[in-house]
């Protein structure tokens, strides 16, 4: 199990998502705001196709500078581990565009899911689902761009021994969702604590999504008070993780949570590296 220094290197920068569609507005929105970067979710509709496209957006997205974006795929029902080989290499085919887009916009990371959308995994290859995994971190990292994999409210990801071998035996980077962590069944039976998705490889976490709950069929949450989240907010900080999205998509639940998380990094907390005494 690794362990970290409980020194922490900076103070973590603060993003939103791009749920503003006016380019103008979203850059003026952040910065007005005091965000650091924005996490851009791609729609599968408006996936560039040709080459000049794939310019014209790489332009397009140009216009947030200087503001760091990271981006994130929530595709739903398009699993790189489909038990249809077809549609499995569908998905393959899928990702390696969009970590081509990310390369060429200057990109550096990339979230992406298993099993998003669905609720079996009856139709999903855990061999063939960590075999193209594997795979689709060396594409990335051949293109300068750190495959990131999401733990889920529901799935194999929503399980941290699970989560654990598929960073480990893929060795992609994680983005530890802390909504996610706090509405998954194995850690509200307590089998599981939320800091086990991220205890055995703190090192790997890269990217942060955070708000309270999520419930189905209504979304996500914000936390109404500090207590909501602290500790996970403890968790997240001591693993030295920089980047950290504020994944709610309305004005009031984002603009909250963001008061809430400055007031926070304001405030001194737990010393101890991830994983002590476990």
């Amino acid at each position: 199990m690794e362990t970290l220094d409980n020194e922490y290197p900076e103070t973590p920068r603060l993003a939103m998502c791009n749920f503003i569609t006016d380019m103008a507005r979203l850059k003026r929105f952040a910065v007005d705001h005091g965000f650091a970067g924005i996490d851009w979710s791609f729609d599968l509709e408006n996936l560039p196709t040709r080459p000049a496209d794939e310019s014209r957006w790489v332009d397009f997205l140009a216009a947030l500078g200087p503001l760091e974006i990271r981006f994130h795929c929530p595709f739903a029902k398009i699993d790189i581990g489909h038990e249809n080989p077809q549609k499995g290499r569908v998905a393959v085919d899928l990702f390696h565009r969009v970590i081509k887009l990310v390369s060429k916009a200057g990109g550096k990371f990339l979230t992406l899911h298993i099993g998003l959308g669905r609720d079996s995994t009856k139709t999903l290859s855990w061999n063939d689902t960590l075999q193209n995994l594997r795979r689709m971190v060396q594409y990335g990292a051949e293109r300068g761009v750190t495959v990131c994999l999401e733990n889920l409210a529901w799935g194999w990801t929503s399980k941290p021994n699970l989560f654990e071998k598929l960073v480990r035996r893929s060795g992609a980077g994680v983005t530890f969702d802390i909504g996610h962590a706090h509405a998954c069944e194995s850690v509200g039976s307590q089998h599981f604590d939320a800091e086990d998705f991220v205890s055995p490889h703190p090192s790997r976490v890269f990217n942060a999504h955070i708000y309270y709950t999520e419930i189905p069929g209504v979304g996500h949450l914000p936390a109404k008070h500090l207590d909501d989240i602290r500790e996970r907010l403890d968790i997240l900080r001591r693993t030295g993780c920089r980047w950290w999205v504020i994944e709610i998509r309305d004005v009031e639940g984002l603009l909250q949570t963001k008061e809430i998380i400055d007031s926070y990094l304001k405030q001194d907390h737990p010393q101890g590296p991830i994983g002590e005494n476990r």
